[in-house]
């Protein structure tokens, strides 16, 4: 590991303002992707800026119905908050199924946002990898590819975002706060990432040295009746090999909304844009869940390793859609 200066931020603006000083630096919270990282040398960081005591560790309601989720609470915490629970049950849902107890006593909710891909190619620094180094190639697209992007994936790279808690997040058009030496900011979960292209390195709009402070859930009444669901090669703590984040709000039969993200399908959690406007307004059978799921995986792009996801996805849409509707329906 290369050695590396560590400062502990006592302030929002102090901690920025010792990331402006060294582009090289890096905000430490819990440490449960960065760390690893940099055992392995594919972060080098010259510096890193603890933000563990900031005060930003708080879940509190807005004016308009709303959550406020600071960046350092931990995951474990936001997974148990009441309000997050009662509100939003698939976003405590998805955290909860996100990691082991102790990842989850460690990791922060900015950090979430912010965890790199566990592809192994990106991992082993003497493979050739776009996302860490670009122009280097993909090696992923002719070789390991089981776990990889079937939505919005390009010839450059195929790897996918790990976030769970990400996935409900999107479900629920969260926006993300952060700031700069240049003041404060903020952008839609939804413009957060930034589509793979042909640079799979330049991975989320925030601007150079941002911290991220919070992430606002806007009041979703739907939401409160939504549901996280997660398949993994093993039952214990794993990454998703599919996911799916779904709320529903049904009335006499008919879907008045429906929310519907998908998860280790794509480089960033997928709200199901095509699968929304297939619902609204639709009856709630499954004939038409199925319908819904389909128009979403309609452009979805296969390696031969990673066509079972099509399925995968669109038996798990059609079963947490299922699940909702008849609990809507008691």
């Amino acid at each position: 590991m290369r050695e590396f200066d560590y400062r502990r931020a006592e302030d929002v603006p102090g901690a920025v303002a010792l990331l402006d000083a060294d582009p090289d630096a890096r905000y430490l919270g819990g440490g449960t992707n960065l760390v690893d990282l940099m055992k392995t040398g594919v972060e080098r960081p010259a510096r890193l800026v603890d933000i563990r005591r900031l005060p930003l560790d708080h879940i509190e309601s807005t004016g308009d119905g709303g959550l406020r989720i600071g960046a350092t609470v931990t995951n474990s915490d936001l997974a148990a908050h009441p309000e997050v629970r009662r509100r939003y049950p698939a976003l405590a849902q998805a955290v909860l199924a996100g990691a082991s107890g102790q990842l989850r006593n460690m990791a922060t909710v900015g950090g979430n946002l912010l965890q790199r891909t566990r592809c192994g190619y990106f991992a082993d620094v003497t493979r050739p990898c776009n996302k860490r180094l670009p122009g280097s190639g993909c090696p992923a697209v002719e070789g390991e590819h089981h776990n990889h992007a079937v939505l919005g994936a390009s010839e450059h790279c195929v790897a996918v975002h790990p976030s769970d808690m990400g996935v409900a997040l999107a479900a629920f058009d969260a926006v993300v706060s952060y700031r700069t030496a240049d003041g404060a900011g903020e952008v839609p979960l939804a413009d957060f990432y930034l589509p793979v292209g042909d640079t799979p390195h330049r991975e989320t709009a925030l601007p150079p040295g941002a911290l991220i402070t919070g992430v606002t859930l806007p009041p979703v009444p739907s939401a409160s009746r939504s549901r996280y669901r997660k398949v993994r090669e093993r039952a214990s703590y794993a990454f998703a090999i599919g996911s799916v984040a779904a709320a529903l709000d049904i009335s006499d039969g008919v879907v008045r909304e429906a929310r519907l993200a998908f998860g280790a399908v794509a480089s960033r959690p997928w709200r199901a844009y095509a699968a929304e406007h297939v619902l609204n307004g639709a009856p709630a059978s499954a004939d038409r869940f199925a319908a819904a799921a389909d128009a979403e995986l309609a452009g979805a792009r296969t390696l031969p390793g990673n066509a079972y996801k099509v399925t995968l996805m669109r038996n798990l849409a059609v079963a947490v859609l299922s699940e909702l509707a008849e609990e809507t329906a008691r």
